[in-house]
């Protein structure tokens, strides 16, 4: 029983954790203030309006109830069996054991949705992973780094469809695109947004020196359902050029015009697809990326996050790495945003990122970011 105690207070300091996290006095004080607003005689005059503060406030009466809720069983429960051990009964140890596991079920259910509550967390996600400055060493990190991400996606049992792969290199890639189809594909893989550094000595080295590279992992939401008109899609607005494939796939795609390149002209974005053997799939699938990467541009408040999406800073190079991997001297993975670190450099470059993703969208959603 004292081992049950033990467990059931250690679920009190990560609930109180989490709801330091969710910031759950602040939407405490909102909701109120909501109410008040809610109570006011002219409220209801502009509906629209009315409707949108109405359910923000219960939405947030909600969370704060769910929350409340496991709190007061976790006290509860907690009572129940300290009294079990001074009555020394020990009848009640397999039901306070079985409510204890319903309890924390609910918490971990909490916690799920705290952690995947922004807008497109459940879309589908396109991933994109570019070759940065280090030459053949980059281009083979960023072979390394696809495989970490595709054998990610396979714990986590999102179907994952190549889209688009530039090869520069038997041991390397210039960049690859792929789409990881799955329900909150894009919650979980969003933390591997960034430049990705590698420290270790170089396969590709006679003299076996120490060499530093880089590449950039782009990570968006998918809007299949969004139509044209939603993003302002304008045929004007499109320069669609066509040529032949680069990569693999056979005669038939190396040699008719089936790659698409399509540019956005007022922003510049520029997507290329060329995995397909149809000119149409590929064009529906530039299409399709470009919709994710303009929703992402429109978003973007700064000049400055602009540009990086136009490609203008999309170097990946010293002093803008999300994620160090170091091979030699020593072993370390270190995540830069959060301080989470590990030796265990294997497993994560084996596609072993869960602890890697929960420090990230727990740091994320404490600052708000």
């Amino acid at each position: 029983m004292q081992e049950l105690i033990e467990k059931i207070q250690k679920l009190e300091i990560k609930l109180r954790q989490t709801g330091e996290i969710l910031n759950l006095d602040q939407k405490r004080q909102k909701a109120l203030e909501l109410e008040d607003q809610m109570a006011e005689k002219k409220f209801w005059n502009n509906q629209e309006q009315a409707a949108k503060i109405s359910q923000e406030a219960v939405d947030l009466r909600n969370e704060v109830r769910e929350f409340e809720k496991i709190e007061q069983d976790l006290s509860d429960l907690l009572e129940l069996s300290q009294e079990s051990i001074k009555d020394k009964d020990r009848s009640l140890e397999n039901d306070i054991n079985q409510r204890f596991k319903k309890i924390q079920k609910e918490f971990n259910n909490l916690e799920f949705k705290a952690m995947f509550s922004e807008k497109y967390d459940q879309n589908n996600a396109i991933v994109a992973v570019h070759a940065g400055t280090g030459g053949v060493d980059a281009q083979n990190w960023a072979k390394m780094l696809e495989r970490m991400l595709t054998r990610y996606c396979e714990n986590k049992k999102f179907k994952v469809n190549v889209l688009d792969r530039q090869i520069n290199h038997e041991d390397g890639i210039k960049s690859v695109i792929f789409e990881a189809i799955g329900k909150f594909a894009y919650g979980y893989l969003k933390s591997e947004a960034g430049v990705h550094r590698l420290v270790r000595i170089s396969p590709f080295d006679a003299e076996k020196m120490r060499h530093t590279s880089f590449a950039l992992v782009e990570v968006l939401p998918e809007f299949e359902e969004l139509s044209d008109s939603e993003l302002a899609l304008k045929d004007e607005d499109l320069e669609i050029d066509t040529f032949k494939s680069s990569g693999p796939g056979g005669q038939g795609v190396n040699t008719t015009d089936s790659a698409v390149r399509i540019k956005h002209k007022p922003t510049g974005i520029t997507v290329t697809c060329q995995n397909e053997r149809s000119q149409l799939q590929n064009k529906n699938t530039a299409l399709k990326i470009l919709k994710s990467k303009l929703n992402q541009y429109n978003q973007a408040e700064q000049e400055e996050e602009r540009k990086k999406l136009r490609g203008e800073y999309s170097e990946a190079t010293w002093g803008s790495q999300v994620c160090s991997y170091v091979l030699h001297p020593y072993k370390l993975v270190k995540d830069h945003r959060t301080g989470y670190e590990t030796q265990d450099v294997e497993k994560i470059l084996d596609g072993n990122l869960d602890e890697i993703v929960e420090r990230y969208l727990k740091w994320k959603l404490k600052n708000k970011i």
